[in-house]
């Protein structure tokens, strides 16, 4: 039997309701939202060095595949352990603006561990505290940004978001890429450390007293009457949001180690040229970013969820066969395109899937935690399973397994997922634009 438009397809345990009435809208001043602007790109530049660069630098270093993967599993495994407790954290929190802050720093430290002693056990505890840091960080920028602006107008403010990130994550890439080129992979980290002063300066001019925070944490506006709380648990039982959670899994255990097996693949070919290549690579699908996802977060209201999120899912399987197969500098970076569709979407559509199904809980960043667990599962298994066939039968084998993964990812949101926009509301819109 066919559904309503915008009906969650869930006859057990449907999401909860958003709250009645009208939600009064939120004017943030020019300064708070130039400020996460700001933000966003100075994380953005932060985060860019532990990228695809890490394998580069640690195979420099003559690291083999196998122990490049155990640090890569050991920083998702404790993503794994950590995003629903750095989600409720967030959730918790006073201050989202100190949250942030404190990640940032812990951030910048575990570069430093990669930059001083490149051995095994100090690695090792700065990709750990790097990954504990991000479980609250990533939750801590979202909330901020649903706090400042509200539910009515998240999908136009995480669409610039990811466009803020996307030119971040291309510059410093390509600066990063510059430095290891000219100076040594090494340099990378102590770029990611200088970073930490413009981040926090913006970070600084976004007014807390403008962020609201029960919006922050999805929960019904200090303006409208208080409703019983939502247990954490209930989100247990969300099918729309479980569903979500186990195609996101299948996804980023295809996706996470893709890029940065090509890298290792390109250092053992040509280790002079691997980071400028790596860092073309991460520029490349940064561009498409910057370019589309405003616009994806203008068509969320229009198509719904469900068509953008079948084109991200659709756009890997196919790079995984064209990296199984392409060889070529040149194409490769075509072949990147894809991968700044896929960012594209997911940097917009996940929070907001997140937001429609959480609304009026007071737990979406603990619904976000959830999903960063399951996005933790199949980014530490990602970077195991790879670096384990790449060894065993050789990179081409590698990529076509993921991209059967991935495969089987699109065809799991296609029968299962159901769209989960809401019914449009009587609900006043801030303008975003030329803020």
């Amino acid at each position: 039997m066919s559904r309503p438009h915008g009906e969650i397809a869930d006859d057990h345990a449907p999401p909860p309701e958003p709250p009645q009435g009208t939600e009064p809208p939120l004017h943030p001043s020019r300064k708070s939202l130039r400020g996460l602007d700001w933000f966003i790109f100075f994380v953005a530049d932060v985060q860019t060095g532990f990228g695809p660069f890490v394998s580069v630098y640690l195979t420099t270093q003559r690291w083999t595949q196998f122990d490049i993967g155990l640090i890569l599993s050991a920083a998702g495994f404790v993503s794994l352990i950590g995003q629903m407790p750095g989600g409720a954290l967030v959730d918790a929190a006073r201050s989202e603006r100190f949250v942030a802050g404190i990640a940032i720093a812990a951030v910048c430290v575990s570069a430093l561990a990669y930059a001083l002693l490149p051995i095994f056990p100090m690695v090792l505890a700065g990709s750990v505290l790097h990954a504990l840091a991000s479980c609250v960080l990533g939750p801590a920028m979202v909330a901020i940004s649903l706090g400042l602006v509200g539910h009515a107008a998240i999908g136009e403010r995480l669409g610039r978001n990811a466009r803020y990130a996307a030119v971040g994550n291309g510059l410093a890439a390509a600066a990063m890429g510059a430095c290891g080129y000219l100076l040594s992979a090494r340099a990378v980290f102590i770029v990611t450390v200088l970073l930490l002063v413009p981040a926090l300066i913006a970070l600084r001019s976004i007014s807390a007293a403008e962020i609201d925070p029960e919006r922050a944490h999805g929960g019904p506006p200090r303006q409208l009457p208080a409703k019983l709380p939502v247990k954490p648990g209930a989100l247990l039982r969300n099918r729309p949001l479980l569903i979500f959670a186990g195609c996101l899994l299948l996804f980023h255990l295809a996706n996470a180690a893709m890029l940065p097996l090509m890298g290792s693949v390109i250092t053992m070919r040509s280790s002079q040229w691997a980071t400028l290549i790596i860092a073309a690579c991460i520029v490349v699908p940064q561009l498409v970013v910057a370019a589309l996802a405003p616009w994806i977060g203008t068509q969320a209201q229009v198509w719904g969820r469900r068509p953008l999120l079948l084109i991200g899912f659709a756009a890997l399987p196919i790079r995984g066969i064209l990296f199984a197969s392409v060889t070529s500098p040149s194409l490769l970076l075509i072949v990147q395109l894809l991968d700044g569709v896929t960012a594209a979407v997911f940097s917009v559509m996940v929070p907001l899937v997140v937001a429609d199904l959480t609304r009026g809980t007071g737990h979406f960043n603990l619904g976000l935690g959830m999903l960063g667990t399951t996005i933790g599962i199949g980014a530490a298994l990602s970077a195991t399973l790879a670096g384990y066939m790449s060894d065993r039968f050789g990179s081409s084998s590698a990529f076509a397994a993921l991209a059967v993964i991935a495969f089987a990812g699109l065809i799991a949101l296609w029968f299962l997922m159901p769209e989960t926009r809401p019914e449009r509301k009587a609900e006043s819109k801030p303008s975003l634009r030329g803020a």
